[in-house]
């Protein structure tokens, strides 16, 4: 895995004035750091609404890898440090957070506010930014295209797809290809909605307004899919914390454009009726109980990250990051985390 130098992070230039933004945190004008901690109340019930009752009876009465992960962590916390099972916990990750969104409460965290490369996360934000112009169901033909990062193109030129769907498979198959047909098909409309915005990069000039009205400071985006840009400058930064609160926000303000990304797979079928199939990216899904949403990410600046929003039971969210741990131990990171945080909450913590 390449060094990641934090010394090329670019900070963007201050945005120019906008209308008025979309800000439904509004506590962070005055405590930026404290905004994921107040999340909670409506946003438990959103959040329920996606997390179906089959993933908390199985949550409830499975007995999967998760389950068990919890009772063997719950029991060693008996004999070790009963009040905290995250008091032992040990992660390869650089950078971690769990935040309970029912109880307003950080479970555990791990260089919280360390900046570092995000990679495919972004497409949480871009889903954010192309949503705002896209309604679901508009109707985008795909242009002649390339991939970004030279991969095969799996979205044939010519077909058309609705919007929905082609958010779903670059969310689920973390497609560079869907964010930059995405990206292309946002740019005019958000263009004309943020008239002070960047021309040409109208998408990328709104990812970054999100970030900063959420109060995101170590957060910024330089291209629209979190590639690297080069050997030693990530395509998007931001710490632990800022993963949260984004995920957080996404799934109380949008749940509906991040549901699929709880499946395996997704199909997406054109207007002639050509179908692609995307396979979600997250290997750790099945064993996450609950889950709402999850985004992976990896480049060799990022490493490994992953992000989830899942059910601890009825009406009880909770937000879990992991950066830049490896290719493979980002989701057994997120196992322990997520054992530890089953096991924290059946304790009455």
């Amino acid at each position: 895995m390449a060094d990641e130098s934090l010394t090329h992070v670019v900070t963007p230039a201050e945005p120019q004035p906008t209308p008025p933004p979309l800000i439904l945190l509004p506590e962070h004008a005055e405590a930026p750091r404290l905004s994921l901690q107040r999340f909670s109340g409506a946003a438990a019930l959103v959040l329920m609404f996606f997390a179906s009752a089959g993933f908390t009876v199985a949550y409830l009465s499975s007995g999967g890898e998760i389950a068990s992960a919890a009772s063997e962590t719950a029991a060693a916390a008996g004999t070790a440090t009963a009040e905290d099972p995250f008091a032992s916990m040990s992660v390869i990750a650089e950078g971690a957070y769990v935040f309970d969104l029912a109880t307003n409460r950080i479970l555990y965290s791990k260089n919280p506010d360390t900046q570092l490369a995000l990679a495919s996360l972004v497409k949480v934000p871009l889903v954010l930014a192309v949503s705002e112009v896209l309604e679901p169901a508009a109707e985008i033909t795909i242009p002649p295209h390339s991939t970004p990062d030279g991969a095969g193109v799996r979205i044939p030129s010519g077909l058309t797809f609705e919007a929905r769907d082609l958010i779903d498979f670059t969310l689920v198959a973390s497609s560079n290809e869907g964010a930059a047909i995405l990206t292309e098909a946002a740019e005019e409309g958000l263009r004309r909605k943020y008239p002070l915005a960047t021309p040409g990069d109208a998408v990328l000039w709104r990812m970054n307004d999100i970030a900063k009205n959420l109060g995101l400071s170590h957060m910024v985006f330089l291209n629209t899919n979190g590639l690297d840009q080069s050997g030693t400058q990530a395509g998007a930064y931001g710490s632990a914390h800022d993963i949260a609160v984004l995920f957080g926000y996404a799934a109380r303000t949008a749940p509906a454009s991040f549901e699929q990304t709880s499946r395996d797979t997704v199909k997406i079928r054109a207007k002639t009726g050509e179908t692609v199939t995307a396979v979600n990216t997250d290997e750790v899904l099945p064993a996450i109980p609950g889950i709402i949403m999850g985004k992976t990410g990896y480049t060799e600046l990022a490493g490994g990250n992953l992000a989830v929003v899942f059910e601890v039971g009825p009406a009880h969210p909770v937000v879990a990051v992991v950066l830049h741990s490896t290719q493979d131990a980002r989701f057994s990171d997120m196992k322990k985390l997520v054992a530890a945080t089953v096991a924290a909450i059946a304790a009455g913590q």
